[in-house]
């Protein structure tokens, strides 16, 4: 799928319409540059879901879980990353693939350390507010509870 939002707003309210095809054990590659708007449609994957909590870049965290939703949400940000050693110390196969949803930004750091199967969402700068997001690889059956 490919499609363009004019704004922020319209950025979370395409994630938050992607959420209803995630089920849990879904990893959720985004892909593109600082500003691309990354962790505005992971806010709307985060309302499609159910989720009450203020979703927060995890930037200097590494690792967000909200799970008020109907299914966890892991929100991991791999920006800062030195080395994947990092990211099983803190028992990050417990969280991709498991229980809940994990979108993983800046996923490239690590790329050893990205499921087989996963979906990817690309996000373009393409205006001031302008995004190109194409996303690849969603599921035909989501279910949450």
């Amino acid at each position: 799928m490919l499609t363009t939002t004019n704004s922020a707003a319209e950025t979370r309210a395409l994630g938050e319409k992607f959420a209803e095809t995630l089920a849990p054990g879904d990893t959720v590659v985004l892909e593109g540059q600082l500003g691309a708007g990354k962790s505005e449609f992971t806010r709307g994957i985060a309302r499609g879901l159910g989720v009450r909590e203020t979703v927060t870049s995890p930037s200097f965290t590494i690792l967000n879980v909200y799970e008020s939703g109907r299914c966890p949400l892991y929100h991991f940000d791999w920006y800062r990353l030195e080395s994947e050693d990092e990211l099983y110390e803190m028992g990050m196969d417990e969280y991709l693939g498991g229980d809940g949803i994990a979108v993983v930004e800046w996923a490239e750091r690590c790329p050893d350390a990205v499921p087989d199967r996963v979906i990817r969402v690309r996000l373009e700068v393409t205006g001031d507010e302008t995004r190109q997001i194409e996303i690849d690889g969603e599921n035909d059956e989501p279910a949450c509870d």
